[in-house]
């Protein structure tokens, strides 16, 4: 009975995500356009369809971090960019813009999506670091924290020695869809299957870490080896995608909320309709973003933090202050 109804919503999730792509394809800034023997095949296949693919995979990598982040530290309201991720990410994409002009070799290598991603995982590095390792989860929370406010002063630093760079620093910040290309979604594919695939088979030590830490050693799981693989796939996830999107806002933590009833408590279905469900709620945003006031865009982050906010007060009112609905 519990495989016929986790089948049964597992189809619907993915019914919806085949019609949002299909939807994204056919629809432009001047609304939906089904007579396709008039439209360059260029627009739909090498703009649309990979700005509609890399959205559902750039929502589905942070939609996985966000689960993984909230099982992993027994926090609700924890998300993807919670160990620094974030800052680091923009501190690498404004230190490309910043010293791009010097003409330099590598730099041109790396890249703004290279810089993105190299940021992020210094981030995370550097919370392990600050914390002294990954065994306290709360310490490891603080030292994100901590490494968070540090990078964003160097962020400022940045913007204050070169301000002409202020609109694309800010522009990264709020996250952008169209400029995504089929590389950018064969990366993020490639990354969603290994992180998913990975996580899968890790997912019994969450299951263990949510009945407490102590009872999570007595059942002779590595935890703390465990530990670190999760925080790396965390990392990995969030890199991969703000990379390639920006920082888009409570994709990572609302989507885990918005499925949680689906999954019976169990972890390994949790993460996966965390994935879809972090995958529909950016392409919807996305959606939103291009069509509300076509034929000019909003950022697709000012839309998920309208709608992700929204939810969260919602779930936050219907919970008491204990913790009890």
């Amino acid at each position: 009975m519990k495989n016929n109804h986790f089948q049964g919503k597992l189809t619907g999730l993915i019914a919806l995500s085949l019609l949002l792509i299909s939807l994204g394809t056919i629809l432009g800034s001047s609304g939906m356009n089904w007579n396709f023997s008039h439209t360059d095949p260029a627009i739909l296949f090498d703009i649309r369809l990979p700005r509609s693919l890399g959205a559902f995979f750039a929502g589905a990598l942070l939609g996985l971090a966000g689960g993984i982040a909230q099982s992993l530290f027994r926090n609700p309201l924890a998300d993807p960019y919670l160990l620094g991720s974030a800052s680091g990410a923009l501190l690498g994409v404004a230190g490309i813009l910043c010293f791009g002009y010097l003409g330099s070799t590598w730099l041109e290598m790396i890249g703004l999506n290279g810089g993105a991603f190299i940021g992020a995982l210094f981030g995370v590095l550097a919370s392990l670091l600050l914390a002294g390792g990954y065994q306290s989860s709360l310490r490891l929370l603080l030292s994100g924290v901590v490494i968070s406010v540090i990078l964003g002063a160097a962020n400022s630093l940045f913007t204050f020695i070169r301000p002409d760079l202020f609109q694309s620093i800010q522009s990264f910040m709020l996250g952008n869809t169209t400029l995504l290309s089929w590389s950018g979604v064969e990366i993020m594919a490639i990354a969603l299957v290994l992180c998913l695939l990975v996580t899968l088979i890790i997912s019994p030590v969450l299951d263990a870490l949510s009945l407490g830490e102590n009872t999570a050693r007595t059942l002779g799981l590595p935890l703390d080896q465990l530990r670190l693989v999760l925080i790396g796939i965390l990392a990995l996830a969030t890199g991969c995608a703000v990379a390639q999107t920006g920082l888009i806002a409570f994709v990572g933590l609302a989507a885990p909320h918005l499925v949680r009833k689906f999954s019976g408590g169990r972890q390994r279905v949790q993460l996966v309709f965390s994935c879809l469900g972090g995958g529909i709620l950016l392409l919807t945003s996305d959606l939103i973003a291009r069509t509300l006031f076509a034929p000019i865009e909003i950022p697709v982050g000012l839309v998920t933090a309208v709608l992700g906010g929204l939810y969260l007060l919602i779930l936050l009112r219907r919970t008491s202050l204990g913790g009890r609905p």
